[in-house]
């Protein structure tokens, strides 16, 4: 693979590319061995960047490129999306903020597979989700995405322990569910209802619930809007935990803009459009942040 790359940038064969590009920066041929093998690397790996950059099979691992979503209602049609663009990597945390309105959640829900765009395109784990059929979204909600959501959702007739056992039973290649628990700090609420869980304890079993099917997303709607100001900042440490030490990607849509620091990349929605995308090359742990 290396001469076909090296190949289609020069008329002259591999190996002749190879030593005549080891050269210094005014033409002259590098005389030291490890001098010439050191800068031979640095200018391969650039060759094998640029390249598959210029093919685009170098892709970020979520996606939004000119995404429009529109709802007729009556004769009117509201957009509720209006050309979207942002892109999160593998392993990230990212926060997406903006008032209601903004698109936030439209966008999660495309995201989620629970709704679609009306154009543009959405990439996951390097495939087009946009077209997908009902079938194929369902497979795709129900092994790849996580969700965590304001509300907890719990069925109220079954315990902790079988709560989360009733995601993990939807997977092939799902994590036990009293390990999961035990992960959350649960391990001591296992036969409790949720009717006998405080909200942080209920919205702890949400998230192993989620955790559980070993997803590669974890998607949360306001995942603190139910919450106090002390449980609210345990869920986000949990939510960043996992994040860290499960390489699972995260994404938290709030209205909280206090809480931007703690994010590896902050997406700001606008009346449907993404307005600013911001990297954060040093995030702050969430116990450092107040407001």
């Amino acid at each position: 693979m290396l001469c076909s790359f090296l190949h289609d940038e020069a008329p002259v064969p591999a190996f002749l590319f190879i030593l005549t590009q080891v050269k210094n920066q005014d033409n002259t041929v590098l005389d030291n061995p490890t001098h010439a093998r050191s800068v031979l690397v640095d200018r391969v790996t650039n060759i094998f960047y640029n390249k598959i950059c210029r093919e685009g099979n170098l892709m970020a691992f979520i996606s939004f490129e000119n995404v429009y979503k529109e709802y007729c209602i009556g004769d009117s049609i509201v957009r509720a999306l209006n050309d979207a663009n942002f892109s999160v990597e593998h392993g990230e945390l990212a926060v997406i903020l903006g008032s209601s309105g903004a698109g936030k959640t439209t966008a999660l829900n495309i995201l989620g597979g629970m709704d679609t765009a009306t154009r543009g395109r959405v990439i996951f784990d390097g495939n087009d989700i946009t077209h997908w059929n009902e079938e194929q979204l369902c497979n795709y909600r129900r092994t790849d995405v996580g969700f965590v959501f304001q509300f907890y959702n719990l069925v109220p007739n079954l315990t902790t322990l079988e709560n989360v056992e009733l995601s993990a039973q939807i997977c092939e290649d799902s994590l036990d569910a009293a390990e999961t628990l035990e992960k959350v700090g649960l391990s001591d609420r296992m036969t409790n209802f949720p009717a006998q869980l405080s909200g942080g304890e209920q919205q702890r079993v949400s998230i192993a619930r989620a955790l559980a099917k070993r997803p590669k997303l974890l998607l949360c709607d306001e995942p603190t809007g139910a919450l106090d100001y002390v449980t609210g900042k345990q869920i986000l440490q949990l939510l960043q935990d996992t994040c860290r030490k499960e390489g699972i990607t995260v994404i938290i849509i709030t209205h909280n803009s206090a809480i931007a620091p703690m994010a590896d990349k902050v997406i700001r929605f606008k009346s449907g459009k993404v307005v600013e995308m911001i990297v954060n090359s040093e995030p702050m742990n969430i116990a450092e942040i107040e407001w």
